[in-house]
């Protein structure tokens, strides 16, 4: 069944378009910001106002009339008792979740315990930064990646380094690549990601053993991103399944994407217990409100609706691939729900003029990583086919 543009119930209109606001003056009087936050503007990409939104990722399917019935009947439950506060161990919550790992990944369902969830997978990485970064000590990442991590790593005053992933087209990363950074940096904390964001590459199995090994006589950290884990090929396994071997180990994933969340703001992590309760002790009292833990939990409950429009993606996604690569654009092996590629009028113009061309003709997609990639998000039918066009109509050819 294709992916269509017209999801079953209307999408809230999305802001005005919104770019950098204009600096704020500064009064005299006022406190100095924090010394390494002066001059850094925050993160954000281009929230633009066009027919083709295709820059952040995003699920472009929106929910069911069912599954928003259940979600709207589930807020109006939670309603009720938002004079208290709610639930700040969410157990009910972390059971599904843990229910749902174990029919998504194959692996046996992990005890709660093992289960942590929060505002995103954003909050997720900060407060494992929290609790195990800090002073002294060193994060370490590879190039090109998500470019919140090293913001992660300033927030909590943790040193954030980094190594370089392979050669494009793959960037694929190695075992000895990892074991050998580890080795040069000694660090505390490994964040490897798979699929990894920007470029779709994901990562073998040996890969996470090695790293993982190779952190244990230091005690060290390894996370493993796995965001866009649900829309990896066939065969390609998850990090979930290496748990038992190393208590050492943290798989990160979110339901912004394959549950069509993004707006409802739920990550979460699996790990041994005592990583858990290390969280527990940063994480901010109450931090997960009722209304989050009511829609995730309903979201789950609709897990093969929602996943059914992630196996959709998939073949969208192979065969906007396809289409790129047959076209001479430069692409990247993909397992995650958008592509890496460098355009083939690159070399007629940079990649803003690429970026900006799209963006005349509707379609608005990523500029991200090292010159000349840019990363386009799997759409709609309609959003992938204005993509090709206007791709094609600005090509100087």
């Amino acid at each position: 069944m294709p992916v269509s543009s017209r999801p079953d119930v209307a999408a809230p209109a999305r802001p005005a378009a919104t770019h950098a606001a204009a600096p704020t003056p500064v009064r005299e009087g006022l406190p100095p910001r924090r010394e390494d936050l002066r001059g850094v503007d925050p993160y954000g990409a281009p929230q633009i106002d066009v027919p083709h939104l295709l820059n952040v990722n995003e699920n472009p399917v929106g929910p069911s009339a069912a599954l928003a019935e259940d979600l709207g009947r589930a807020v109006r439950e939670a309603a009720g008792g938002l004079n208290r506060y709610p639930d700040r161990e969410f157990t009910a919550l972390r059971e599904d979740l843990a229910d749902y790992l174990a029919a998504e990944s194959g692996i046996p369902a992990p005890p709660v315990a093992s289960v942590w969830a929060a505002n995103g997978s954003n909050e997720i990485m900060h407060q494992l930064l929290l609790a195990y970064g800090g002073p002294g000590r060193t994060a370490l990442g590879f190039t090109p990646h998500y470019s919140m991590y090293p913001e992660y790593a300033r927030d909590t005053y943790t040193d954030w380094v980094v190594a370089d992933r392979g050669p494009a087209p793959e960037f694929a990363l190695t075992a000895e690549d990892v074991t050998a950074a580890i080795a040069a940096h000694r660090p505390d904390i490994v964040v490897l990601t798979s699929p990894n964001n920007p470029t779709g590459t994901a990562l073998a199995p040996d890969v996470v053993s090695a790293a993982a090994q190779a952190l244990l006589p230091t005690a060290g950290m390894l996370v493993v991103d796995e965001a866009y884990g649900e829309f990896r090929r066939d065969g390609v396994p998850s990090a979930l399944e290496l748990l038992p071997q190393f208590p050492n180990l943290v798989v990160t994933r979110t339901m912004s994407k394959a549950f069509a969340l993004a707006g409802g703001r739920l990550g979460y992590l699996v790990a041994d217990p005592a990583i858990v309760d290390s969280v527990r002790v940063v994480r901010l009292p109450y931090h997960l409100s009722a209304v989050t833990q009511a829609v995730a939990r309903t979201a789950l409950a609709h897990r093969e609706e929602l996943l059914g429009k992630v196996d959709q993606l998939r073949t969208a996604r192979d065969a906007l691939f396809e289409h790129l690569r047959e076209r001479g654009h430069l692409t990247a092996p993909s397992d995650a729900n958008f592509i890496y590629f460098v355009p083939l009028l690159h070399r007629a113009a940079d990649r803003h003029q690429v970026w900006q061309a799209l963006l005349e003709r509707g379609v608005l997609i990523r500029e991200v990583g090292p010159e000349p990639w840019m990363r386009v998000s799997v759409g709609t039918d309609e959003d992938n086919a204005a993509f090709r066009t206007a791709l094609e109509e600005a090509d100087p050819r």
